[in-house]
């Protein structure tokens, strides 16, 4: 439990800061309009749709040392992101930072699931998003209080963010010894009674790429917001998420995963037809960092997607399905935010419209998962077949 809330606050400290700087920085420093920012997140998202190759890096090493190594290549490409101030530099920066974020989200999510019991995964993994949310709100803090101060610089920053995750990374690797889990197969598991939660996480991946791309864009090129101001938006953000994800964790624990996530994609539909709205009608600054903070809220509901894995998987298939589950969650991400670049060039609404539209299409397959879901019985429609196999007899 120790490696992985230190792991959690890591990881944060370098992403967390690249995200807050990152609009301003391409907008000052390298002249971004909405296709330079597609085709960046296009390129960051590479690495999220070739994390299947993490199965085949088991091979040579653990995923405890694989965790370690991709947080120390997040938190070296983070540090030096500032010394490239180009489009073409950005994109192979923002390349190698991707390959430590997407490594380790994999590996850690398989971690979590193997090492946590399923009587307590729901609360515990909300604790540790709430961990998450807390590094993030020291890092942003700071920023804020500092930015305008101390008159920081984009290299400062993006310096001291990186080598706190390096340097933390560095001590889980010489502090912990090795521990043990299940056995992990060690090749691709697609596997057909998992469809759902393939399906859910494609349409996750295509509807979190409109909000991660353009929500905060948005913000710097239609509000005009500086630095310190998109800071504290975010940081707004994460002391919501500390105070409610091990509230959420406990709903998830007593309403199961189908209410929760019916519930947040309900949530996402309303916020992003309200997106739209700001654009057709006008709508304020204050209604669209309202939105912003429920955004994150709705988002950080998504980890009920692992504990439903978690409960219908076989112990040795964790490792090469959460591999796979990423590259299926980046499939749409590698191609989406360039095309919608374009769409953005012409009707900013029209994306968000497109977001919410998703979000209905992953309410529906959320309304498939049984209330109690075990192997052999992962989806609503299992259950039906196993009543039909039992009254047809032998």
């Amino acid at each position: 439990m120790a490696l992985l809330v230190l792991m959690a606050m890591a990881m944060p400290l370098a992403f967390a800061t690249w995200s807050a700087l990152l609009n301003n920085f391409v907008i000052e420093r390298a002249g971004f309009t909405g296709v330079e920012i597609g085709w960046l997140h296009t390129v960051r998202e590479i690495p999220g749709f070739l994390s299947f190759a993490v199965i085949f890096l088991l091979f040579v090493m653990r995923e405890q040392l694989l965790g370690v190594l991709s947080l120390i290549t997040l938190g070296v490409a983070t540090a030096v992101t500032a010394w490239f101030p180009t489009f073409g530099g950005l994109l192979f920066m923002t390349f190698i930072s991707s390959i430590g974020f997407h490594y380790f989200e994999t590996v850690n999510q398989s971690l979590q699931l193997q090492w946590i019991p399923k009587d307590r995964a729901p609360q515990v993994i909300g604790w540790l998003v709430a961990v998450g949310s807390g590094a993030s709100l020291v890092s942003y803090g700071a920023l804020v209080a500092t930015w305008d101060v101390f008159n920081l610089s984009y290299n400062t920053v993006y310096m001291i963010a990186g080598g706190s995750c390096t340097l933390i990374a560095l001590y889980c690797w010489v502090a912990f010894p090795n521990f043990q889990g299940t056995p992990q197969l060690k090749k691709m598991v697609l596997r057909r009674r998992y469809w759902l939660y393939y399906a859910l996480q494609f349409m996750s991946g295509a509807r979190r790429q409109i909000f991660l791309v353009f929500a905060a864009f948005m913000m710097v090129e239609r509000f005009g917001f500086e630095v310190h101001e998109l800071t504290a938006l975010f940081l707004i953000n994460f002391v919501a998420n500390m105070l409610f994800a091990p509230l959420m964790g406990m709903a998830l624990g007593r309403f199961g995963e189908r209410k929760v996530l019916v519930f947040e994609y309900v949530g996402l539909i309303l916020v992003f037809l309200a997106y739209g709205g700001i654009y057709y009608f006008g709508w304020g600054v204050v209604l669209a960092a309202c939105l912003y903070v429920l955004d994150h809220l709705f988002f950080a509901l998504a980890f009920a997607m692992k504990t439903y894995f978690q409960k219908i998987a076989d112990p040795q298939d964790i490792a090469p399905t959460a591999a796979v589950a990423f590259t299926i969650n980046h499939i749409a991400a590698v191609f989406l935010p360039a095309l919608l670049g374009y769409l953005w060039i012409v009707s900013p609404g029209a994306v968000f419209g497109l977001a919410a539209s998703m979000a209905g299409v992953s309410l529906a397959l959320a309304l498939l998962i049984p209330r109690h879901p075990t192997p052999g019985h992962e989806t609503v429609f299992s259950r039906a077949a196993r009543l039909r196999r039992s009254r047809s007899g032998p």
